[in-house]
């Protein structure tokens, strides 16, 4: 069930990622291939990169958040990565641009992150960490 979630899940990421070109954040996106290709190396990214941003970004998060009490510093820190996925990804891909940089990731970052997750949701296709963790390390979810 986890490889078929990821595969719908897939064109309404390129889908949001081309929503997030459409608005005036500084994102560019040449075509839905392209968009599509970029919605698979976001994930790729994600899933390579995620534990070592956390453990880069882990001391910081435990200070500032007190240890996860404060959860909005907590998503801050989830966006953080999130930007910092964009970011490279468009860095990678030919025909996905970030015109203004830094702002650019920043701003299409945190737009794709909430379209994704709100659509996603909507739509009943999203999967949070923890099931995501489950399905990769076949651990009981507690």
């Amino acid at each position: 069930m986890g490889s078929l979630m990821w595969l719908l899940q897939w064109p309404i990421r390129a889908i949001v990622l081309l929503i997030v070109a459409w608005l005036p954040l500084g994102v560019e996106v040449s075509s839905f291939p392209i968009a599509m290709l970029s919605a698979v190396v976001i994930g790729l990214l994600g899933t390579l990169l995620i534990w070592p941003l956390k453990l880069l970004l882990g001391p910081v998060w435990a200070v500032t958040s007190l240890g996860g009490l404060i959860s909005p510093v907590s998503l801050l820190f989830n966006w953080a990565i999130t930007v910092v996925l964009f970011g490279l990804a468009a860095w990678l891909i030919k025909g996905f641009r970030l015109k203004n940089g830094v702002v650019s990731a920043i701003l299409g970052g945190v737009v794709y992150a909430v379209l994704s997750a709100v659509i996603l949701r909507i739509l009943g296709l999203d999967v949070d960490f923890t099931r995501a963790a489950a399905l990769i390390t076949t651990a009981p979810v507690v």
